[in-house]
């Protein structure tokens, strides 16, 4: 930053994406501020040894509160989903665009958006790099477009979106690996592998990622006004590649179970968790690889963790043996 001290806003500090992100920039020396509704809540959860960020509470669904925190910051980090990710599909659009709003009253900051996998077709995208058509065929892949569309259509402030794959890592709790390959807690059992057998599948290691974010942040004019780049992350070639890391790590053999999408058919018409789980099922059926030529030309290489260290790392915080 040569020498000179930024401040970012980061929106879902508390989450698993956003607070990575918080520090690993925190360890890159910006100064962070972050938007809470529960100030005394959210610093009794903090612990790291980067620092602690300036807490404000506030609303993201409030432009106001926004508008306010992001006063004099040179980047907004927007990593925040509605609590609880109930009514999605009606507040995702509007928090974007009281991102964008407080980012034109900060003199034009930097939105930084974690990009998802969503927005495309996995049938049709088996290499997906930041060009490739976005044809998605669900609610949810519908919606992520159109907020990317809102970033690209707002000529007058930079973005960067930072697609990755599936989360594990110590501070990925709400994902597909603690919720369905490891449960937390005690000794594993059984490994529930949601893939079909031969179908590869990209997981993001979050440290390597939200260092990847810190580090693209830094890049200044070497970025584009509208950036998209490709976290590839750990590449399971044939989607029983971390099932098999688990085992090495843990030193035994653990049976395998796969994810019991039957019932989340039976249960998806009368809406919620299984209706939202359901859609997701064609990005384990089908492979999508990342292409991070434009991350490698921009950083020299990619922030990568050994998948072993990474594996261990993430079981011993989910206290799985």
């Amino acid at each position: 930053m040569s020498g000179e001290v930024k401040t970012v806003l980061v929106l879902g500090a508390t989450g698993g994406i956003g607070g990575a992100a918080t520090e690993a920039l925190l360890s890159h020396g910006w100064q962070v501020k972050a938007l809470v509704r529960n100030r005394e809540k959210a610093a009794a959860g903090w612990s790291s040894v980067a620092g602690t960020p300036k807490w404000l509470v506030g609303d993201a669904m409030t432009r106001e509160d926004v508008v306010g925190a992001a006063r004099g910051v040179q980047a907004i980090v927007h990593a925040v989903n509605p609590p609880g990710y109930r009514n999605w599909e009606k507040l995702v659009l509007p928090m974007i665009d009281n991102t964008i709003a407080a980012a034109r009253a900060a003199d034009g900051a930097r939105v930084v958006l974690p990009g998802t996998l969503y927005n495309f077709d996995p049938n049709e995208t088996p290499l997906l790099d930041e060009d490739s058509p976005q044809r998605p065929k669900t609610r949810k892949g519908l919606i992520r477009k159109e907020l990317e569309q809102r970033l690209e259509m707002a000529e007058d402030i930079p973005s960067l979106i930072i697609r990755a794959g599936d989360f594990f890592g110590p501070q990925a709790r709400s994902s597909w690996f603690a919720q369905a390959l490891v449960r937390p807690g005690g000794t594993v059992k059984h490994i529930v592998n949601p893939g079909a057998a031969g179908v590869g599948h990209s997981w993001a290691y979050l440290p390597d990622l939200a260092e990847t974010f810190a580090r693209l942040m830094e890049a200044g004019a070497r970025l584009r006004r509208f950036e998209r780049v490709q976290f590839e992350g750990y590449w399971d070639a044939d989607g029983g590649g971390m099932a098999a890391m688990i085992r090495s790590v843990l030193g035994r053999e653990i049976p395998e179970r796969r994810f019991p999408w039957w019932t989340m058919r039976l249960a998806a018409p009368f809406g919620g968790f299984p209706r939202e789980v359901l859609e997701i099922r064609p990005y384990w059926r089908a492979p999508v690889r990342l292409d991070n030529s434009r991350l490698v030309s921009l950083l020299g290489e990619e922030p990568r963790t050994p998948p072993a260290d990474a594996l261990r790392a993430t079981l011993g915080v989910m206290k799985a043996v």
